[in-house]
Protein backbone atom coordinates (compact mmCIF):
# COMPACT_ATOMS: atom_id res chain seq x y z
CA UNK A 1 0.00 0.00 0.00
CA UNK A 2 1.98 3.39 -1.40
CA UNK A 3 1.59 6.36 1.05
CA UNK A 4 3.14 9.61 0.51
CA UNK A 5 3.94 11.89 3.89
CA UNK A 6 1.06 9.98 5.50
CA UNK A 7 -1.36 10.45 2.95
CA UNK A 8 -2.46 6.81 1.49
CA UNK A 9 -3.75 6.87 -1.63
CA UNK A 10 -6.63 4.43 -1.53
CA UNK A 11 -8.16 6.33 1.12
CA UNK A 12 -8.13 10.38 -0.52
CA UNK A 13 -6.64 9.41 -3.95
CA UNK A 14 -7.19 13.04 -4.98
CA UNK A 15 -4.65 14.33 -1.66
CA UNK A 16 -2.46 11.62 -2.49
CA UNK A 17 -2.02 12.66 -6.29
CA UNK A 18 -1.68 16.30 -5.45
CA UNK A 19 1.04 15.99 -3.03
CA UNK A 20 2.51 13.27 -5.71
CA UNK A 21 2.61 15.60 -9.20
CA UNK A 22 3.80 18.89 -6.52
CA UNK A 23 7.47 16.56 -5.13
CA UNK A 24 7.71 16.33 -9.33
CA UNK A 25 8.33 20.00 -8.90
CA UNK A 26 12.08 21.84 -9.78
CA UNK A 27 12.90 17.77 -11.00
CA UNK A 28 10.73 17.95 -14.12
CA UNK A 29 9.79 20.87 -16.72
CA UNK A 30 6.44 22.33 -15.79
CA UNK A 31 4.79 20.89 -19.04
CA UNK A 32 6.31 17.63 -18.70
CA UNK A 33 4.48 17.32 -14.89
CA UNK A 34 1.16 18.67 -16.94
CA UNK A 35 1.42 15.94 -19.11
CA UNK A 36 1.95 13.25 -16.60
CA UNK A 37 -0.79 14.46 -14.38
CA UNK A 38 -3.20 14.39 -17.50
CA UNK A 39 -2.27 10.79 -18.98
CA UNK A 40 -2.01 9.44 -15.61
CA UNK A 41 -5.64 11.02 -15.08
CA UNK A 42 -6.62 9.35 -17.76
CA UNK A 43 -5.75 6.10 -16.81
CA UNK A 44 -7.12 6.49 -13.09
CA UNK A 45 -10.65 7.54 -14.45
CA UNK A 46 -10.86 4.51 -17.17
CA UNK A 47 -10.13 2.23 -14.03
CA UNK A 48 -12.64 3.83 -11.94
CA UNK A 49 -15.34 3.24 -14.76
CA UNK A 50 -14.38 -0.02 -14.70
CA UNK A 51 -14.56 -0.46 -11.61
CA UNK A 52 -10.80 -1.78 -10.96
CA UNK A 53 -8.18 -1.06 -9.06
CA UNK A 54 -4.65 0.26 -10.20
CA UNK A 55 -2.85 -2.31 -7.85
CA UNK A 56 -4.74 -4.77 -9.75
CA UNK A 57 -4.15 -4.35 -13.28
CA UNK A 58 -1.86 -6.48 -15.20
CA UNK A 59 -0.43 -6.67 -18.71
CA UNK A 60 -4.16 -8.11 -19.82
CA UNK A 61 -6.06 -5.62 -18.12
CA UNK A 62 -3.80 -2.82 -19.57
CA UNK A 63 -3.70 -4.30 -22.96
CA UNK A 64 -7.39 -3.29 -22.69
CA UNK A 65 -7.19 0.51 -21.72
CA UNK A 66 -4.72 0.53 -24.93
CA UNK A 67 -7.55 -1.06 -27.09
CA UNK A 68 -10.06 1.11 -25.52
CA UNK A 69 -7.81 4.31 -26.77
CA UNK A 70 -7.61 3.15 -29.80
CA UNK A 71 -11.09 3.20 -30.83
CA UNK A 72 -10.84 7.58 -30.64
CA UNK A 73 -6.87 8.30 -30.43
CA UNK A 74 -4.00 8.49 -32.87
CA UNK A 75 -1.00 6.30 -31.80
CA UNK A 76 1.07 8.90 -31.35
CA UNK A 77 -1.09 10.32 -28.80
CA UNK A 78 -1.41 6.47 -27.29
CA UNK A 79 2.40 5.89 -26.95
CA UNK A 80 2.79 9.26 -25.69
CA UNK A 81 0.21 7.97 -23.04
CA UNK A 82 1.76 5.08 -21.96
CA UNK A 83 5.43 6.37 -22.06
CA UNK A 84 3.99 9.06 -19.41
CA UNK A 85 1.94 6.09 -17.44
CA UNK A 86 4.94 4.05 -17.01
CA UNK A 87 6.94 7.03 -16.05
CA UNK A 88 4.46 7.72 -13.08
CA UNK A 89 4.16 4.09 -11.97
CA UNK A 90 7.68 4.02 -11.52
CA UNK A 91 8.22 7.10 -9.91
CA UNK A 92 5.74 5.47 -7.52
CA UNK A 93 7.48 2.45 -7.43
CA UNK A 94 4.53 0.54 -8.49
CA UNK A 95 4.50 -3.14 -10.27
CA UNK A 96 4.52 -1.37 -14.25
CA UNK A 97 2.24 -3.50 -16.52
CA UNK A 98 3.32 -1.32 -19.72
CA UNK A 99 5.76 -3.08 -20.65
CA UNK A 100 3.91 -6.74 -20.75
CA UNK A 101 3.90 -8.64 -23.59
CA UNK A 102 0.03 -8.32 -24.28
CA UNK A 103 0.72 -4.76 -24.19
CA UNK A 104 3.35 -4.88 -26.67
CA UNK A 105 1.57 -6.67 -28.91
CA UNK A 106 -1.65 -4.56 -29.04
CA UNK A 107 0.36 -1.78 -29.40
CA UNK A 108 1.51 -3.12 -32.22
CA UNK A 109 -1.70 -4.31 -33.51
CA UNK A 110 -2.75 -0.17 -33.42
CA UNK A 111 0.78 0.63 -35.23
CA UNK A 112 -0.33 -1.47 -37.93
CA UNK A 113 -4.04 -0.81 -38.23
CA UNK A 114 -3.65 3.04 -38.08
CA UNK A 115 -0.30 3.64 -38.87
CA UNK A 116 2.47 5.17 -36.96
CA UNK A 117 2.86 9.02 -38.70
CA UNK A 118 2.14 11.63 -36.79
CA UNK A 119 0.88 14.74 -38.32
CA UNK A 120 3.44 17.09 -39.38
CA UNK A 121 3.19 20.98 -39.03
CA UNK A 122 3.10 23.24 -42.03
CA UNK A 123 6.43 24.30 -42.28
CA UNK A 124 6.73 28.53 -42.43
CA UNK A 125 9.52 28.53 -44.92
CA UNK A 126 11.22 31.73 -45.46
CA UNK A 127 8.80 32.77 -48.50
CA UNK A 128 6.09 32.33 -46.27
CA UNK A 129 7.82 34.39 -43.60
CA UNK A 130 7.89 36.97 -45.11
CA UNK A 131 4.74 36.73 -46.69
CA UNK A 132 3.08 36.53 -42.96
CA UNK A 133 5.20 39.92 -42.49
CA UNK A 134 3.90 42.03 -45.21
CA UNK A 135 0.65 41.55 -43.63
CA UNK A 136 1.43 43.25 -40.43
CA UNK A 137 0.00 46.17 -39.42
CA UNK A 138 1.71 49.35 -39.08
CA UNK A 139 1.51 49.42 -35.19
CA UNK A 140 2.68 48.14 -31.98
CA UNK A 141 0.76 45.24 -32.54
CA UNK A 142 2.22 44.76 -36.19
CA UNK A 143 6.22 45.43 -34.75
CA UNK A 144 5.62 42.64 -32.36
CA UNK A 145 4.21 40.36 -34.25
CA UNK A 146 6.85 40.83 -37.11
CA UNK A 147 9.84 40.23 -34.24
CA UNK A 148 8.04 37.42 -33.62
CA UNK A 149 8.34 35.71 -37.00
CA UNK A 150 11.83 36.24 -37.37
CA UNK A 151 12.89 35.00 -33.55
CA UNK A 152 10.52 32.15 -34.38
CA UNK A 153 11.97 31.10 -37.91
CA UNK A 154 15.62 32.24 -36.92
CA UNK A 155 15.98 30.43 -33.44
CA UNK A 156 13.97 27.22 -34.78
CA UNK A 157 13.15 26.78 -31.23
CA UNK A 158 9.58 25.40 -29.52
CA UNK A 159 6.93 28.03 -28.87
CA UNK A 160 8.13 27.96 -25.00
CA UNK A 161 11.61 28.65 -25.48
CA UNK A 162 10.60 31.43 -28.30
CA UNK A 163 8.54 33.05 -25.13
CA UNK A 164 11.08 32.54 -22.42
CA UNK A 165 13.85 34.99 -24.40
CA UNK A 166 15.01 37.59 -22.68
CA UNK A 167 16.79 40.97 -23.88
CA UNK A 168 19.53 40.15 -21.28
CA UNK A 169 19.89 36.70 -23.88
CA UNK A 170 21.13 38.93 -26.43
CA UNK A 171 25.11 37.84 -26.96
CA UNK A 172 28.01 40.00 -28.82
CA UNK A 173 30.07 37.87 -30.78
CA UNK A 174 33.74 38.19 -30.84
CA UNK A 175 33.58 38.65 -34.79
CA UNK A 176 30.88 41.22 -34.43
CA UNK A 177 27.98 39.36 -35.07
CA UNK A 178 25.08 37.94 -32.61
CA UNK A 179 23.76 35.26 -30.52
CA UNK A 180 20.82 34.61 -28.77
CA UNK A 181 21.57 32.43 -25.42
CA UNK A 182 19.27 29.53 -24.98
CA UNK A 183 19.28 29.00 -21.33
CA UNK A 184 16.88 25.97 -21.05
CA UNK A 185 15.19 23.54 -24.12
CA UNK A 186 13.20 20.45 -23.87
CA UNK A 187 16.71 19.10 -24.76
CA UNK A 188 18.49 20.81 -22.23
CA UNK A 189 16.72 20.26 -19.01
CA UNK A 190 19.65 21.03 -16.64
CA UNK A 191 20.25 24.44 -18.41
CA UNK A 192 23.96 23.81 -19.80
CA UNK A 193 22.89 26.61 -22.16
CA UNK A 194 23.24 27.00 -26.06
CA UNK A 195 24.37 29.93 -28.51
CA UNK A 196 21.77 30.42 -31.32
CA UNK A 197 23.68 32.79 -33.76
CA UNK A 198 20.83 35.14 -35.56
CA UNK A 199 20.65 37.94 -38.63
CA UNK A 200 22.11 41.55 -38.03
CA UNK A 201 18.37 41.96 -39.20
CA UNK A 202 17.13 40.30 -36.20
CA UNK A 203 19.11 42.23 -33.61
CA UNK A 204 17.90 45.67 -35.17
CA UNK A 205 14.36 44.42 -34.45
CA UNK A 206 14.90 43.48 -30.64
CA UNK A 207 16.50 46.65 -30.36
CA UNK A 208 13.68 48.95 -32.01
CA UNK A 209 11.33 46.68 -29.75
CA UNK A 210 13.05 47.27 -27.05
CA UNK A 211 12.89 51.62 -27.56
CA UNK A 212 9.13 51.35 -28.62
CA UNK A 213 7.89 49.40 -25.61
CA UNK A 214 10.82 51.52 -23.20
CA UNK A 215 12.35 47.82 -22.02
CA UNK A 216 16.04 46.28 -21.95
CA UNK A 217 15.33 43.38 -19.60
CA UNK A 218 12.78 40.60 -19.23
CA UNK A 219 11.08 38.61 -21.50
CA UNK A 220 11.56 39.93 -25.20
CA UNK A 221 8.10 39.13 -26.79
CA UNK A 222 5.00 41.10 -24.67
CA UNK A 223 1.53 40.83 -25.07
CA UNK A 224 -0.74 43.54 -25.72
CA UNK A 225 -3.52 44.68 -24.12
CA UNK A 226 -5.69 45.68 -26.90
CA UNK A 227 -2.50 45.55 -29.35
CA UNK A 228 -1.65 48.86 -27.71
CA UNK A 229 -0.56 48.61 -23.92
CA UNK A 230 1.90 46.18 -23.42
CA UNK A 231 1.37 43.59 -20.23
CA UNK A 232 3.38 40.99 -19.50
CA UNK A 233 4.99 37.94 -20.98
CA UNK A 234 3.53 36.41 -24.41
CA UNK A 235 2.18 33.03 -23.69
CA UNK A 236 3.17 30.20 -25.68
CA UNK A 237 -0.10 28.94 -26.74
CA UNK A 238 -1.08 32.40 -28.27
CA UNK A 239 1.70 32.23 -30.86
CA UNK A 240 -0.81 29.41 -32.66
CA UNK A 241 -2.97 32.27 -32.52
CA UNK A 242 -1.10 34.85 -34.03
CA UNK A 243 0.13 32.78 -36.53
CA UNK A 244 -3.28 31.66 -37.57
CA UNK A 245 -4.42 34.96 -37.86
CA UNK A 246 -1.80 36.58 -39.92
CA UNK A 247 -1.95 33.61 -41.99
CA UNK A 248 -5.70 34.03 -42.73
CA UNK A 249 -4.70 37.98 -43.63
CA UNK A 250 -2.10 36.26 -45.93
CA UNK A 251 -4.79 34.46 -47.67
CA UNK A 252 -2.44 31.26 -47.36
CA UNK A 253 -5.51 29.39 -48.04
CA UNK A 254 -3.47 26.86 -50.36
CA UNK A 255 -0.85 25.50 -47.28
CA UNK A 256 -1.93 23.67 -43.91
CA UNK A 257 -2.51 25.79 -41.12
CA UNK A 258 0.44 26.61 -39.73
CA UNK A 259 1.50 26.56 -35.96
CA UNK A 260 4.19 27.34 -33.50
CA UNK A 261 6.59 24.20 -34.82
CA UNK A 262 6.17 25.72 -38.15
CA UNK A 263 8.90 27.68 -37.80
CA UNK A 264 11.31 24.76 -36.84
CA UNK A 265 9.83 22.98 -40.12
CA UNK A 266 10.06 25.54 -42.25
CA UNK A 267 13.57 26.85 -41.18
CA UNK A 268 14.79 23.28 -41.47
CA UNK A 269 13.66 22.31 -44.88
CA UNK A 270 15.65 25.75 -45.67
CA UNK A 271 18.58 25.06 -44.69
CA UNK A 272 18.31 21.66 -46.36
CA UNK A 273 18.09 23.03 -49.66
CA UNK A 274 20.48 25.26 -49.27
CA UNK A 275 22.96 22.40 -49.11
CA UNK A 276 23.32 22.58 -45.03
CA UNK A 277 24.25 18.89 -44.02
CA UNK A 278 21.77 16.90 -41.41
CA UNK A 279 24.44 17.02 -39.06
CA UNK A 280 24.37 20.88 -39.15
CA UNK A 281 20.76 21.25 -39.11
CA UNK A 282 20.13 19.09 -35.91
CA UNK A 283 22.69 20.98 -34.37
CA UNK A 284 20.57 24.45 -35.13
CA UNK A 285 17.60 23.09 -34.33
CA UNK A 286 18.68 21.22 -31.29
CA UNK A 287 17.81 17.55 -32.29
CA UNK A 288 19.85 14.43 -31.20
CA UNK A 289 17.88 11.81 -33.33
CA UNK A 290 18.37 11.54 -36.78
CA UNK A 291 15.03 10.44 -36.96
CA UNK A 292 13.01 13.13 -35.23
CA UNK A 293 15.19 15.35 -37.55
CA UNK A 294 14.12 13.36 -40.86
CA UNK A 295 10.61 13.86 -39.77
CA UNK A 296 10.76 17.38 -39.64
CA UNK A 297 12.01 17.21 -43.44
CA UNK A 298 9.60 14.65 -45.01
CA UNK A 299 7.56 17.39 -46.23
CA UNK A 300 11.55 18.12 -48.25
CA UNK A 301 10.87 17.84 -52.21
CA UNK A 302 13.72 18.17 -54.61
CA UNK A 303 13.09 18.57 -57.98
CA UNK A 304 16.79 17.03 -58.51
CA UNK A 305 15.52 13.35 -57.40
CA UNK A 306 12.82 13.54 -59.60
CA UNK A 307 13.57 10.67 -62.67
CA UNK A 308 11.02 12.55 -65.33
Amino acid sequence: MLSLNGINYSVNWVSFMNLFFKNLEGAYAPNTIKAYRSDFEHYAQWCKSNQYEIDDIDGALFSQYVSDMGETLSTATIRRRVASISSVLRLMEKNDPTTATDVVLTLKRIHRKLGRAQKQAAPLTQSILFKLQAVCTDDLLGMRDKLLLQLGYESMRRRSEICAFTFEDIQRLPNGNYALLLRKSKTDQYGEGKIIPVSHTLKAMIDEWSVTIDQNTGRILRSLWRGHRVKDCLKPETINRVLKRLQKSARLHDIDELSGHSFRVGAAIDLLERGVSLEKIMLRGGWKSETTAMRYLRNWRDDDLLLF
